[in-house]
């Protein structure tokens, strides 16, 4: 999800589960709000569909939160994206994507994160992240040349995606990279050749990443971990491997 730091989501502690479920369905009610309420159409609300199914999100929240996005609820939507930049521990570039009904709540509170303990700096460092699209999925072919796969469905790049272990037995992984406007027809194109998608959105991908020891990337970790916990938070994108 936006960033290969993260923990994967099952390794997250029990008191981060509602904070997960919410930035689960606020991704689903934000993208049938700007693609509209059939997945197979939209291929941002396919995709958080199914993270959200991995993560046990039942099938009426996950109803609702379709209902709510795309305006047929009762009580519709209507979340800012806002960015935050800033400096990480040891100047690690760090981008903040949040979504929110209230500006200022967000703004003082991310704020606040980058100082606690004075780890975190802010700064202008957009010009260290290329603004991209993003699709990760897996294919029960595992002799597929992902290359090739990335040539046929006119993505830009394309590297190896390491699968959780329930995912890894017979199937391959990729990650994939595209121009920002060509998001959704690559992301089509993949899965009409058999790619399962279970990521297709924008995403922030670092230029380059700075040299760090292991006690300094656990710090820059660490960090980023308290940015992420913070409930309007929906992506963060750092320099970090």
């Amino acid at each position: 999800m936006g960033a290969q730091w993260k923990q994967k989501w099952r390794e997250l502690a029990a008191d981060q589960k509602g904070k997960l479920v919410g930035k689960l369905t606020r991704e689903i009610q934000v993208a049938a709000r700007l693609g509209g309420a059939d997945p197979d159409l939209n291929a941002r609300l396919y995709a958080a569909i199914a993270a959200a199914r991995k993560q046990s999100v039942t099938r009426d929240s996950i109803e609702r939160a379709i209902a709510k996005g795309s305006g047929v609820g009762g009580d519709p939507v209507n979340y800012q994206t806002v960015m935050f930049e800033g400096f990480a521990p040891h100047r690690v570039p760090v981008m903040v994507e949040c979504l929110t009904d209230n500006n200022n709540r967000t703004s003082n509170e991310v704020r606040m994160l980058f100082k606690a303990g004075s780890m975190g700096t802010p700064g202008s460092v957009a010009w260290m992240f290329e603004h991209c699209g993003l699709i990760e999925g897996q294919h029960t072919d595992k002799t597929l040349d992902i290359e090739v796969a990335a040539l046929e469905a006119e993505a830009d790049n394309v590297e190896p995606l390491e699968l959780d272990d329930e995912d890894a037995a017979g199937h391959i992984g990729a990650r994939f990279f595209c121009g920002s406007t060509s998001l959704d027809l690559v992301t089509k194109a993949l899965k009409a050749a058999g790619w399962v998608i279970t990521t297709s959105e924008l995403h922030y991908q670092p230029k380059d990443y700075p040299e760090l020891s292991e006690d300094q990337h656990g710090e820059v970790a660490s960090f980023l971990q308290s940015i992420d916990g913070n409930a309007d938070v929906h992506r963060v994108y750092a320099a970090l491997k």
